[in-house]
This record gives structure tokens, sequence and C-alpha cells, in this order.
């Protein structure tokens, strides 16, 4: 099985400080998965400030010795509790069965273009690495990340054109769509308003994939415009893992479910997720990680609070990263894994 864990550093001092007090937790840790036959195969990373860190980051040991040496990717969404960086480490005692192809544009690509052309630029970098490999859309991508600068503004723009491209390429509610995220981020450049991360599984056949519906909980994306999967099963050598998309507290109409109330908006998201990895055959102990995003920097004590109480043992990180739906406070997205029988 991979193994996943979450490291912040919370402590006072400048990003470089903190930047060496990472370094220091992450060898220890990378030191320790070694010894157990555990290789790093990716990182995520958490920038409070990312025109102000990423350079930096990327010059730093952090970097050249551990993250820089696996895939990884680089956002800014803000670590809640006073961390300006946090990292989401992957590691494995087997080959990845899957390529993180993490997309970003520059100012000078995006001249005066907003979120709908940069989205079609992102999704065409993207195209064309598939081609190159001979793999599509369609049947080898299985899940995206899409961060959107001002996710109030900026959303109906990279809904639009996700939606062209995925009717380019035959992802209708006839065949299936993709799992993700799409929620508050920012990459580096001041006029960029959209980054996407792209998995991409190269040896994985059509009858491979499951895709995960909780009818009875959540209903069909399409049916308010938008274009994803809810969740996705992979069948994997030996096991299944299990990518769940960003998942907020509504229900089977589509409704917003517990308005104003970020504890029980916890509770029912984290319902709906049970059902999807139900859908699949598996459950919320099979969890490996949470990413959890907020809305309002004010509720992360509640949050936090819940999460120990119920999910204590699973690592979590986090974020302050608006969610698509203002009624929406929180949101979360997991990784779940388990054994083929």
């Amino acid at each position: 099985m991979d193994k996943y864990t979450i490291i912040t550093d919370a402590g006072r001092g400048l990003f470089a400080e903190r930047l060496t007090v990472l370094y220091d937790k992450v060898r220890d840790y990378l030191q320790a998965e070694q010894a157990q036959q555990r290789q790093l195969s990716y990182t995520k990373v958490f920038l409070s400030d990312i025109s102000n860190q990423e350079e930096e980051l990327r010059r730093s040991p952090l970097m050249t010795d551990y993250i820089g040496t696996a895939a990884y990717t680089i956002i800014q969404q803000s670590p809640i509790g006073g961390a300006k960086i946090g990292v989401l480490l992957k590691t494995s005692d087997e080959p990845d069965a899957f390529i993180m192809h993490s997309l970003r544009l520059t100012d000078d690509e995006v001249m005066n273009f907003g979120s709908y052309m940069q989205t079609i630029m992102l999704f065409d970098k993207y195209l064309a690495i598939l081609q190159e490999q001979g793999l599509s859309l369609k049947d080898h991508c299985v899940r995206t990340w899409i961060y959107v600068r001002d996710i109030d503004t900026n959303y109906d723009g990279v809904v639009k054109a996700r939606n062209d491209v995925f009717r380019q390429h035959g992802l209708t509610i006839d065949t299936h769509f993709i799992a993700s995220t799409g929620i508050g981020g920012r990459s580096m450049g001041k006029n960029v308003c959209v980054a996407i991360d792209f998995l991409t599984a190269p040896g994985i056949r059509p009858d491979d994939l499951l895709y995960l519906k909780a009818l009875d909980h959540l209903n069909p994306t399409h049916e308010y415009g938008v274009a994803f999967e809810r969740g996705a099963r992979v069948a994997l050598p030996g096991k299944y893992q299990y990518f769940i998309s960003g998942t907020a507290s509504i229900n089977n109409h589509g409704e917003v479910i517990n308005v104003g109330d970020v504890t029980r908006q916890a509770d029912r998201l984290l319902e709906n997720i049970g059902a999807l990895l139900a859908d699949g055959g598996a459950t919320m102990s099979d969890v490996r990680y949470f990413i959890i995003y907020l809305r309002d920097l004010a509720d992360a004590a509640a949050i936090d609070d819940y999460m120990q109480q119920h999910y204590p043992d699973v690592p979590y990180i986090i974020t302050h990263a608006k969610v698509c739906r203002p009624a929406w406070l929180v949101e979360m997205e997991c990784i779940a894994e388990k054994s083929r029988e």
C-alpha cells in the first residue's frame, strides 16, 4: 500500500527558517520510510504566499534534496494555524501507476485572457502531452485539481471551458467525466487565474475504472451545469484506489444542506464521502488522508476539533481556500485504498 503523511511548520520566524525546520522533519520522515523500503513518489506543497515564497522554496535544500526528486505540485492555499508551508507526502514500496502533470501558465502566456481561455490553454498543454504518449483524455486521465484565483468571479469561465473540452473529446453524460476538485487557489503570475493538476494512468483500461455516484445522497453534477465525477475507483494490481472529488454538504437534489453551520456541513459532506466509498466497496476506515478547504478562517478551530474527535488517526490538512458556492463553508477531498480480495 501507499502511505501518506502531512507535515507543516507553524513556528514563528522567516520563511527561510521555517523551510529549515520543515527540511529536518521531511528528512527524518523519509529516512524512516526508506528503512521500510518506501520511497517518495509525490509531494503536494501548500504555501501561504506563493508570490513571495515559491522561488525561495525552489532554491532551498528541501526542494533539491527531497521534493524535487519526485513528482510535485505547488499551490497557494494557506495552511491553517499560522503555518507558511505544509506538505502532503506520498511514499510507496512499488512503482507508481500514476503520473502527475502540474501545469501552469505565465503572465506572458495569458496576456489579457480570462478564466475561460486560460482553462482551454491548460487543457491544450495536457492534451499535447497525452498525444505524444499515445494516450487520451477520455481513457487515461483519472483525476484533476483545478485551482481558481478569485473563484467567485472566475469559476464560471472554468466550468464553461471544461464542458467545451469534454464535449470535444467524448466525455458526456452518456460516457463519463473525470473526478475533480475545483477550488480557490493561486499560482505564480499576477494575471494568472487558473492552474490545473492532471493525474494520468498510462496503463489503465476502461474496465479498471468505476465511477462512484451515491445517488441516494448526491445528484449528478451535470444537473447544475458542471462536468465532473463525484469519485472514481481505480483497479490496480493487488488493490483498489479511490479518488473522491471535492465534496460538500449537498443532497440528492443539488441543494446545500445546513446553511450557515460549518460543523453540520462537515457531518453531511463526510456522510456523502462515506456513501461514495460504499459505491465502490470501501468504507471510511480505508481513507488515507483528507484535504479540507475552508471559506472562512474563523471556522478553523471548529473543524480542527471536529476532525480530532472523529478522525484522529487520519492525516489531514486544513487550508484557507474558497469553495465554488458561497453557501458551502467547508469542502473535503480524500484518497482511500483497499486491498483487492
